[in-house]
C-alpha cells in the first residue's frame, strides 16, 4: 500500500476576482473548495489514475471533516488522527497577480506525535510512505527523520517531496524518490541550476547520498530525472498554467502510478511529468483523461547513459 502523510492539511478556498482592489469591496465571480495539502494531492491524484492509497496525517473540527468527506466522495481511503482542532483554511485568490493567505496549522502535542510514530511502524517492506509538504512549527524540526529511520528499519520504502532544512536532514537517509524543483535543487548546494546538464549533475550528488530516483522539475523549461544508471530529460507541452500548486505533487503521482503498473523507468518520468503537466493545466488536479491526452507530447530522451 502507498501511504501518503500530510502534517498541516487544509482547505483550499480559491476566489476568482476580476479586478482586485486592495481595501475595497471585491466580489469573487466564482470560488471553489478543495482538500489541500501535498500528501493529500497524491492521494487524489493517484485514485485517479487507478492506484490505492492511504491518506494519513492530522484532521480535526468541522473543516477536518470537509476533507474526510471530500476523500470519501472520491473513494480514497484515510485514517487521520484527529488533534481535536480545526484544521485550517487557506485562501487562493486568484485575480490579475496571484495571492495566497495560508491560515495556521494546528499545534501537534507530543502525545499526537507518538501516536502518527506508532502508524508508521506498522508499515512494512511492501509498503511506501510519502512524506510531503512542510513541517509545522509545533513540531520538531527532525520530524520527518524519524519517520524516515523507523521506515529504513521495517524496508518501507520513502518519497520525500519537501524543501528547506526538512529536506536537508533527509539527505543521507535512505529515500526511494525524492523530487526537488530546481530552486530547491540549488538552495541544497548553493548554486543556481539554469539548466538540464547542471539539474543532471547536482541530481546524481543525491544519488550518491542514497537516494533512488531523483526528478527535478524545472518549470517551464521541463524536467530531469536521474537514477542509478540512467540521466533523462523530458520536455513539457505547451499550455495556459493555471495551478502551479498541484503540479508537482502531480508529478510524483504519475510517476509512483506508472512503477506501480510495472512500467519501465522512462515511461513512468514521461507520465509524472504529464501528470504535473496536465494539472499546471486546470484549476484543480488532473484526471487521467487529461494525463494521457498529453502523453504523446513528451519528448524522453537521454542525457547520459551509464554503464
Amino acid at each position: 500500500m502507498i501511504y501518503t502523510c500530510t502534517l498541516n492539511p487544509s482547505i483550499d478556498y480559491i476566489m476568482h476576482v476580476n479586478e482586485f482592489e486592495a481595501g475595497g469591496l471585491n466580489r469573487a465571480q466564482d470560488t471553489s473548495y478543495y482538500p489541500g495539502g501535498k500528501g493529500i494531492n497524491v492521494s487524489r491524484v493517484m485514485s485517479r489514475l487507478d492506484v490505492q492509497t492511504q491518506a494519513i496525517g492530522y484532521i480535526g473540527g468541522f473543516t477536518g471533516a470537509f476533507v474526510q468527506q471530500f476523500l470519501d466522495s472520491e473513494s480514497i481511503q484515510h485514517d487521520f488522527i484527529d488533534t481535536k482542532q480545526h484544521t485550517r483554511i487557506n485562501v487562493k485568490l486568484k485575480s490579475n497577480e496571484e495571492t495566497e493567505i495560508n491560515g495556521p496549522g494546528s499545534e501537534i502535542s507530543e502525545q499526537l506525535q507518538q501516536e502518527l510514530l506508532r502508524k508508521i511502524k506498522r508499515l512494512s517492506n511492501k509498503d511506501t510512505l510519502v512524506l510531503a509538504g512542510s513541517l509545522p512549527s509545533s513540531l520538531p524540526a527532525d520530524f520527518y527523520v524519524q519517520m524516515s529511520t523507523i521506515c529504513a528499519e521495517n524496508d518501507t520504502k520513502v518519497v520525500a517531496d519537501t524543501s528547506g532544512s526538512a529536506l536537508e536532514q533527509l539527505l543521507g537517509h535512505p529515500l526511494f524518490l525524492l523530487k526537488p524543483n530546481h530552486h530547491e535543487l540549488g538552495d541544497l548546494f548553493n548554486v543556481t541550476i539554469d539548466s538540464r546538464k547542471k539539474a543532471a549533475f547536482y541530481g546524481r550528488k543525491l544519488i550518491d547520498q542514497g537516494v533512488k530516483h531523483v526528478i527535478v522539475s524545472m518549470g517551464g523549461e521541463g524536467a530531469v530525472y536521474i537514477g542509478h544508471r540512467k540521466e533523462l530529460y523530458a520536455n513539457v507541452p505547451k499550455g495556459e498554467v493555471k495551478n502551479s500548486v498541484g503540479a508537482g505533487d502531480s508529478v510524483v503521482s504519475g510517476f509512483l502510478a506508472a512503477l506501480e503498473k510495472d512500467e519501465p523507468i522512462e515511461d513512468a518520468f514521461r507520465y509524472g511529468v504529464a501528470s504535473g503537466s496536465a494539472t499546471a493545466f486546470q484549476d484543480d488536479l488532473c484526471k487521467k483523461e487529461d494525463v494521457e491526452h498529453l502523453l504523446s507530447q513528451i519528448d524522453v530522451s537521454a542525457i547520459n547513459e551509464k554503464e
